[in-house]
């Protein structure tokens, strides 16, 4: 059973030993020279050195370490650099985006968000407000559990491979957030085809009552998608007209970002 300690302070804080200890050897790996003997780690990290080995070994089977051939030293392992590499794509990603988020912010007036699936998360990178005074508050909303429910984790869902989409469902269910809420399977598949029909998703008041979102799909030179791109805005301002312009700023946003990613214009 893992030991939970709680350290004093201005706020008080519980920690799981096991974790600690296992970040603590990552950390000192990360800052070794070269390949270190488990004697040595057992050292620097103050475990005794049973301890210290059967923690490796479990990090070795997540291949965050690896062992030389001789079996006699350690170092970080190519799930660090994996992590390390996915990281940097998604701030590239959110750097490279930022210049069409202002501007389809500016165009439509409208909040703007760029999100990514991370594992079974829907994360957003990138959220820009709107400059109306009657606007959609989104600070404090969290997307995790809401791909099913918005336009933005639609647009992603609607492009992944079948088992990864059970993946997700299976992870994080069909949680209802309003009435309209899709909650059942054959719903949600329904609509995933209707967005890869018609290029683009649309949420009534899914995830948010009162509010409609517009997202579509943001791919790389390949056609894989990266994340998605969307515009929120209170339902007060989604009249016909109105959501006609914001789907086709949508639209020409991530043709435009497409683009900049090596995707040939007109490809959907």
């Amino acid at each position: 059973m893992d030991d939970i300690t709680a350290t004093s302070g201005q706020k008080s804080s519980r920690t799981i030993q096991s974790v600690s200890r296992a970040l603590n050897i990552l950390e000192v790996l990360s800052k070794a020279e070269g390949e270190m003997p488990l004697g040595e780690i057992a050292r620097a990290t103050k475990l005794n050195v049973s301890t210290c080995h059967h923690i490796l070994l479990t990090l070795m089977t997540r291949g965050y370490v690896a062992q030389n051939n001789r079996g006699r030293a350690y170092y970080l392992g190519t799930k660090i650099l994996e992590l390390s590499s996915n990281r940097a794509r998604q701030f590239s990603l959110a750097e490279l985006a930022m210049p069409e988020l202002r501007r389809l912010n500016a165009v439509t007036g409208e909040n703007v968000h760029l999100a990514v699936i991370q594992g079974n998360d829907l994360v957003a990178l990138a959220q820009l407000d709107s400059p109306k005074v009657v606007q959609v508050n989104m600070e404090a909303i969290s997307l995790t559990n809401a791909a099913h429910a918005t336009a933005i984790g639609k647009s992603i869902l609607a492009w992944l491979p079948e088992n990864e989409i059970e993946r997700i469902i299976e992870q994080k269910g069909l949680p209802q957030f309003t009435p309209s809420t899709l909650t059942e399977v054959d719903e949600l598949t329904e609509s995933l085809r209707l967005v890869r029909r018609f290029g683009f998703a649309i949420d009534r008041e899914e995830f948010l009552p009162g509010v409609i979102c517009i997202g579509t799909a943001l791919r790389d030179y390949s056609g894989t998608v990266l994340g998605s791109i969307s515009c929120t805005l209170p339902a007060s301002r989604a009249d016909d007209d109105n959501i006609e312009n914001v789907k086709q700023a949508v639209l020409d946003c991530v043709a435009e970002l497409s683009g900049k990613l090596g995707r040939p214009k007109g490809d959907s």
